[in-house]
């Protein structure tokens, strides 16, 4: 006879001690020991979750949630309603995000599939590498000669480590990873099915055949950098390809050799970024997006999604479109359009 298993519900924190640790005020109708132990949406909450809402579309949402606690800005707090501890903030989703860190922090990055320490079945780990203290090898990964994994690190199944890769520490490196030709930083994600150090594409062109250009680079990537599931990151041509410290890469986004971004950028899923490209400090590009080749795209810049960039963008500066220019002469144009298009009132 089979034995349930008990599986016990996560204990939380009191709203006292939430916002403590948050820095966050609490109204003073508020009972400070009302015990909270997650987070969710405004329509599906529960009276221990905790929710945010940030935008008037969702203004009906917020009026029925069931939530215990609901994180808002000023304009929306006469709107919370009564069973509901309302918490005024300037940035509702930061404020959640932070929340939700100290809620859930198994979320925060991949986790192992054993979840302890130590070398699973089925690894290859050359005598030449180095392996931390306190690192998780999950099933099948493979690590190379001269590879250093630093203390608490974690691989993924069947994750592959090339010759003299440098991982630092506290890392988190999803299943199905490739890396080759790189040198990571502390508490870097990588997610799943990534690929960070390959061969970029480079040829010298010929009437009798295109001839491969040796690839000697290396992939340099900052600490605090996360990389999406499925996102390609080229290895340098000749100099290294750059990924600096915070910057955040969504899924599926191909960075090409020798492109250099800087610190705390965001690549929403999609783009992709020719060789050779630089992107200064905080640029935000959006999803589906091409950079083309031995661009500067200036600090701060933001580059709207679906667009195509094919001159340098100045520091920032808002562009967009197919090619993109300057984001009010892209409004003002697709307007202009639009009003064309209207039957006439002669019709």
């Amino acid at each position: 006879m089979m034995t349930a298993i008990q599986i016990s519900e996560p204990t939380g924190i009191t709203l006292a001690e939430l916002a403590e640790e948050a820095g966050l005020s609490l109204p003073v109708s508020a009972n400070p020991e009302v015990r909270l132990s997650g987070g969710a949406s405004l329509e599906t909450a529960e009276p221990w979750h905790v929710a945010y809402m940030d935008h008037g579309r969702y203004a009906e949402a917020l009026r029925a949630t069931l939530a215990g606690v609901c994180i808002v800005t000023e304009r929306f707090a006469d709107i919370v309603p009564p069973g509901t501890v309302a918490i005024v903030v300037r940035d509702p989703h930061l404020a959640y995000a932070n929340l939700l860190a100290r809620l859930h922090p198994e979320a925060l990055r991949p986790e192992p599939v054993l979840g302890q320490a130590g070398t699973a079945f089925g690894c290859f780990v050359h005598p030449g590498a180095q392996v931390g203290v306190g690192v998780v090898l999950d099933p099948g990964v493979v690590i190379g000669d001269g590879v250093v994994v630093g203390d608490g690190t974690r691989l993924g199944a069947h994750t592959v480590l090339g010759a003299d890769v440098v991982i630092g520490r506290d890392c988190s490196i999803g299943a199905g990873v490739t890396i080759a030709q790189c040198d990571m930083g502390d508490r870097v994600i990588i997610h799943p099915g990534a690929r960070i150090g390959q061969d970029g594409f480079g040829f010298a062109l010929s009437a009798s055949g295109h001839v491969k250009v040796p690839q000697l680079g290396r992939v340099l990537i900052g600490n605090d950098v996360e990389i999406g599931a499925n996102t390609t990151v080229d290895r340098g041509s000749g100099r290294d390809t750059v990924i600096g410290a915070g910057t955040k890469i969504d899924n599926l986004v191909q960075v090409a050799h020798n492109v250099r971004i800087g610190r705390h950028c965001v690549i929403a899923a999609q783009v992709g970024i020719a060789g050779s490209t630089v992107l200064d400090d905080g640029v935000a590009v959006g999803g589906q997006s091409a950079i083309a080749g031995h661009l500067h795209i200036g600090r701060g810049a933001q580059l709207a999604g679906a667009s195509g960039f094919m001159r340098n963008i100045p520091a920032g500066e808002r562009w967009g479109g197919m090619p993109a220019r300057r984001a009010r002469e892209w409004f003002r144009e697709q307007t202009t359009l639009k009003n064309l298009a209207k039957p006439s009132s002669a019709a």
